[in-house]
């Protein structure tokens, strides 16, 4: 059986949905792709909407008031998310997470998340997000059934933080809101600081000092060539073997072995105690051949990859009545022919590439 997805533009990327692969056979459980990857962890945009507009992912001059975002009725709706989370859950999905855009800013996403903690009470589930409103929404997540939560924040420092985010949001607010995340019971927290060269790579140290010994987790993550509107350049990149060598000047430090296999960050300890930190390195250490992750757009698209150009419609399986197992063949019959492998093949020339936007396909 094959199932063909109509090919469709998209403004913002210029993008057209691929055919589904046609498969031979069906099987049950966990699957692989054509490198041996296995299938732990789904990322769910659930908006495209944001309320900041970080020059290295929704920078103003493109994601204005003029912007085409997508209508509500193109978005999945909750029920469509659960029911995609529980047949990805029976292909080896352990971890979910939500995204965006900021995925904070969807209506009743404290509902989503109890949803899909009854649906797939053994999964682990987390959230990403700026932190502008996590304040306010911590506690009812927790009660929801949230396991963690993964903040962006790029600097300490309130004028680098409000230029980066040129939303000019104060840092103070969500440094308030991660120890309201804290004291709620979704520790321990992941920081996430994107570096770039002359930018904020001069607050580095300070991030690492800050959040030593409190027990959450501070990654420092390589500045990438998502999408087509960042400006990305190589230059701008800090690897993350020189922000090591900097934070162990300061804080003597050694590595740690991963905590399951294909995690993205490599983890280092400081030698005295005070916890760890990780490391982002997509630019320059490329991890492709342990990647385990598929990516759900806003509306309903899977991608294989970051990276990728193209993904598969599974809303449109949803919305024209296939059944369950129909669906969930599909799905099996995508990650069976997968073998993406960007960030090993990276050159100047592919980054120029028109991917699909992260703030639609969800970091």
């Amino acid at each position: 059986m094959t199932f063909r997805i109509i090919s469709r533009p998209d403004d913002r990327t210029d993008e057209k949905t691929l055919a589904i692969p046609a498969f031979d056979h069906v099987t049950s459980g966990p699957i692989v792709d054509t490198r041996r990857r296995g299938l732990h962890d789904l990322r769910i945009s659930v908006t495209d909407h944001c309320n900041f507009r970080c020059t290295y992912c929704m920078p103003r001059s493109v994601f204005n008031e003029a912007y085409p975002f997508l209508p509500h009725k193109e978005l999945l709706t909750f029920e469509e998310i659960v029911r995609l989370a529980k047949i990805f859950h029976t292909h080896g999905v352990e971890k979910i997470r939500l995204t965006g855009g900021e995925p904070l800013l969807r209506h009743d996403i404290e509902k989503l998340v109890a949803m899909l903690s009854a649906a797939v009470p053994d999964a682990e589930l987390t959230l990403t997000t700026n932190g502008s409103a996590l304040k306010a929404k911590a506690h009812a997540l927790k009660a929801a059934g949230l396991n963690r939560v993964t903040v962006s924040l790029d600097s300490l420092d309130d004028a680098t933080f409000r230029a980066m985010n040129d939303a000019d949001f104060p840092v103070q607010r969500v440094l308030d809101a991660i120890d309201t995340a804290t004291a709620a019971g979704l520790a321990p927290l992941k920081i996430n600081m994107v570096v770039r060269r002359g930018i904020n790579d001069g607050h580095i140290i300070d991030m690492a000092r800050h959040f030593r010994g409190s027990g959450n987790i501070v990654r420092f993550i390589e500045f990438m060539d998502v999408g087509a509107t960042n400006g990305w350049k190589m230059d701008d990149v800090v690897p993350s073997a020189e922000i090591v060598r900097r934070i162990s000047e300061v804080f003597p430090c050694a590595p740690l072995h991963p905590n399951y296999a294909g995690e993205v960050a490599k983890r280092w300890r400081y030698l005295d105690g005070a916890g760890e930190f990780g490391l982002i390195s997509s630019v320059t250490e490329a991890f492709c051949g342990g990647c385990t992750r598929a990516r759900l757009s806003t509306d309903g698209t899977l991608y294989t990859c970051l990276f990728a150009q193209k993904g598969y419609s599974l809303k449109s399986l949803l919305r024209s009545g296939k059944a369950d197992d129909e669906i969930s063949n599909a799905i099996q019959a995508i990650w069976q022919h997968r073998a993406d492998n960007y960030s090993e093949l990276r050159t100047a020339e592919t980054a120029k590439q028109k991917k699909v936007e992260m703030s639609y396909i969800g970091g």
